[in-house]
């Protein structure tokens, strides 16, 4: 591209058969500082929008060798998200829907004046942007959930990424569990943006964290006046997630009755708003994950027996990290780099030595704690390398380089007593290394710890820093 065209403010084509009004339009444009091409046909237009590419195109409606719906079509198979604005001396109700059916974005009838195109360009060109922008983001979002992205080399994640390759671009009902920390929402992002569905965004909820008066009309949507401060209509997510997919976190959170009004979603593929009696028709594909043992919690009538079998048409089980530490390392790697990323410093390595005290650690909390832990130590570390002491406690505390170092007076017997004074010693150690790094700006250190400054504050007098 040349810079004059990558210094305009858009790239237009203007196609109409009248050389008059094409010179007009031409002029307008780019006294505007528009970059303009123009064509006399719709053959030509078409041959100048194979060879170039435009922000958008003003297309006549009536042109002798094609005419401007013909042009329309063919343009939208190759560009399916192109700005288009329709001009025509033939203005008329008829064919202004039969453009905007077709895709136009707008329509302007002739004689027109200055004022009127120069708003079109402004509004056609904001929409132009918004379309690209949101085409960057949907192939942001697949690249980032692509299977690849999902860190793994051992047996256990090669026969999960087996699993959902099978079943990511199909409409079946995706039960996810696994212990806390696991991925499980991770996995079930992949699963839609690797499916047809995918150019649409996910639906979450997290079925745990609504209160049970409100889950009803989050769910199902409710009608105006359906329920007391109820003073609009309000879509629920299914119907949000109309002809995408919607993700249920925690499903085995969910009160007896919604369980039955869900079921009856999955089964029929419809829901009811809060206050009204007509079921309306929606296409959802259902992603449920939980930490529950869904089959225990049908013994204990906790769950329902119908929705358990219906969710659980294929179960993905994650495997917990004890069940792959060979792909701690791995994991490691990828999430330092990422801290660095996010904290604005160097990357850093582990030591054999820290690399091993993690391998043995519990990490109860899986990959979010592995995640946490190398990020804290990114901050904490000194060196390039991450060493046992740089771990955050009570994992660094007991060892140092020469594996002897307690942080905690070994007569000190109440557990509740240890278990303070660690989190205390942690979250001082972290705070004065954080705040030496910024030469004591307190606002910029309550940024690297992703915490108010006024938190900051407080944990700085709590602390006697």
């Amino acid at each position: 591209m040349s810079a004059e065209k990558s210094q305009a403010k858009g790239r237009i084509l203007v196609v109409d058969d009248e050389d008059h009004i094409r010179r007009v339009l031409e002029l307008m444009l780019r006294r505007q500082g528009y970059d303009v091409a123009a064509a006399s046909g719709g053959q030509e237009a078409l041959n100048k929008f194979a060879a170039d590419s435009f922000d958008m195109v003003f297309l006549d409606l009536r042109m002798p060798d094609l005419d401007g719906l013909t042009v329309l079509g063919r343009l939208r198979e190759t560009e399916p998200d192109q700005t288009v604005v329709m001009v025509t001396a033939y203005a008329s109700v008829d064919t202004a829907l039969t453009a905007m059916k077709q895709g136009a974005f707008d329509y302007i009838g002739k004689p027109f004046k200055e004022e009127e195109i120069l708003a079109v360009v402004d509004k056609a060109l904001e929409h132009a942007r918004l379309v690209a922008d949101n085409r960057l983001l949907r192939s942001e979002v697949a690249s980032r959930y692509n299977f690849g992205n999902i860190i793994g080399s051992s047996p256990a994640m090669q026969r999960l990424f087996s699993m959902m390759r099978k079943v990511a671009d199909t409409k079946a009902t995706v039960l996810i569990t696994g212990e806390s920390g696991t991925g499980k929402e991770l996995v079930a992002r992949a699963l839609h943006y690797n499916s047809r569905r995918g150019d649409r965004p996910m639906v979450a909820v997290n079925c745990a964290a609504i209160p049970p008066t409100l889950i009803e009309a989050e769910l199902f949507g409710a009608a105006k006046g359906a329920y007391t401060g109820s003073d609009r209509l309000r879509k629920g997510l299914l119907e949000e997630a109309d002809g995408s997919t919607l993700f249920l976190d925690e499903v085995g959170e969910l009160p007896l009755d919604m369980q039955a009004k869900l079921l009856r979603s999955l089964q029929e593929g419809e829901i009811k708003r809060v206050g009204e009696n007509l079921p309306r028709k929606v296409d959802v594909r259902f992603v449920a994950a939980t930490n529950r043992e869904l089959a225990k919690e049908v013994e204990a009538g906790k769950f329902r027996e119908d929705l358990f079998y219906r969710l659980n048409v294929v179960h993905i089980p994650l495997p917990p990290l004890r069940e792959r530490s060979e792909d701690i390392p791995l994991l490691c790697a990828h999430f330092l780099v990422e801290a660095a990323k996010r904290l604005e410093v160097k990357p850093k390595r582990l030591s054999p030595e820290a690399l091993e005290m993690i391998r043995q650690a519990p990490l109860k909390g899986n990959v979010r704690e592995l995640e946490n832990l190398l990020e804290q130590a990114t901050i904490m570390g000194e060196g390039v390398a991450i060493e046992p002491e740089d771990l955050p406690l009570p994992l660094g505390a007991p060892i140092n380089r020469a594996g002897i170092k307690v942080a905690v007076p070994p007569e000190e017997e109440d557990l509740k007593k240890v278990l303070k004074s660690i989190s205390r010693l942690a979250e001082e150690q972290v705070i004065r290394r954080v705040l030496d790094r910024v030469d004591g700006n307190r606002t910029q250190a309550a940024e690297r710890l992703g915490i108010s400054r006024r938190a900051l504050i407080t944990k700085i007098r709590e602390l006697g820093l």
